[in-house]
């Protein structure tokens, strides 16, 4: 028979062979797999450190300078990409792209317009953000130029790797947390709402407003992914914020290698932000609508097999 539609966040029902355990044994395979990957990038990191007689730290450990340690975290988090499209294909014996959409692949052309609506927004709110005034003691007084060969070398880096990263967290929290829920409960709103504050926990604690701000992302990147059937809003939401933050890092001395994240922003940036993720939200649903973007999926083009009330009737 062919497949009922399914909604984005259903996805993991597709082929027919759901089980309940099947999420559960599918988060810890991008648990153990996410712990995997940290560990051979600093396995490797150190082992290239020693061949090249990198300097070594109080701990032992071979260090590489701002630019090569967030370069290596930011190649941590980026791995986990394949680790969720293995834990699609062998926890949940499902195609790997029901993670990117309902059409069973990245809509790359859907991310592109994602990419270009979200562009002035992000940097007009950036651009905001940077004209406030600063908490005392923030040390922006100290900001200096890094020089233009560090600059781009930093720059190279942030382009390359900074789209893999911000996929690959898109791929965990509004992919395989959505799905992971949305395996067992009907509901998209109930099967968007974990991902949020498990993702702001995720960037660590720094302020209340900057959680709240995380949170307020998670969610809005949640809501456009099961309103447009896909990541690629999300993705590119992400994305944009991320080179832009980063990219501007690039250009200070120190700024790379800073520990703060979203999760320290005052109440002030917090404000610009909500106002900017609500307008990109509204411009993408709008867009979306009048571009018929697919919200359901079928699984015909992966010749999935579904069954009357297979994975279904079990769960929610």
């Amino acid at each position: 028979m062919a497949p009922p539609p399914l909604p984005y966040h259903r996805l993991a029902l597709i082929t027919g062979r759901h089980r309940w355990w099947r999420p559960l044994a599918g988060t810890a395979l991008v648990l153990a797999g996410g712990v995997a990957v940290m560990l051979l990038v600093l396995l490797g990191s150190q082992v290239t450190g020693a061949l090249l007689d990198r300097p070594v730290d109080a701990d032992g450990f071979r260090v590489w300078g701002g630019i090569g340690e967030t370069g290596l975290a930011l190649l941590s988090l980026a791995l986990l990409l394949p680790v969720v499209l293995l834990a699609a294909r062998w926890a949940q014996r499902r195609p790997a792209g029901t993670v990117s959409s309902v059409v069973g692949r990245l809509r790359w052309a859907w991310l592109g317009r994602c990419v270009a609506m979200g562009l002035p927004l992000i940097a007009g709110a950036f651009g905001v953000m940077m004209l406030l005034p600063s908490p005392a003691g923030d040390g922006t007084d100290d900001m200096r130029w890094i020089g233009l060969p560090d600059f781009l070398v930093g720059l190279a880096m942030v382009c390359v790797l900074v789209p893999l990263q911000a996929a690959a967290e898109e791929y965990v929290f509004r992919g395989w947390l959505t799905q992971a829920v949305g395996a067992w409960l009907r509901s998209p709103w109930v099967a968007v709402l974990p991902q949020a504050p498990l993702f702001a926990a995720a960037h660590g604690w720094g302020t209340p407003w900057g959680f709240a701000d995380l949170v307020v992302f998670g969610l809005v990147a949640g809501l456009l992914t099961v309103r447009t059937g896909g990541l690629e809003a999300a993705i590119g939401l992400h994305l944009l914020n991320n080179l832009l933050a980063m990219g501007v890092s690039a250009a200070i001395v120190g700024a790379l290698a800073s520990e703060e994240t979203a999760a320290d922003m005052d109440w002030m940036s917090v404000c610009v932000d909500v106002v900017m993720l609500c307008g990109y939200a509204a411009l993408v649903l709008r867009m979306a609508g009048r571009r018929g973007i697919e919200a359901v999926g079928t699984g015909r083009w992966a010749g999935a097999r579904v069954g009357v009330g297979a994975g279904f009737g079990r769960m929610g």
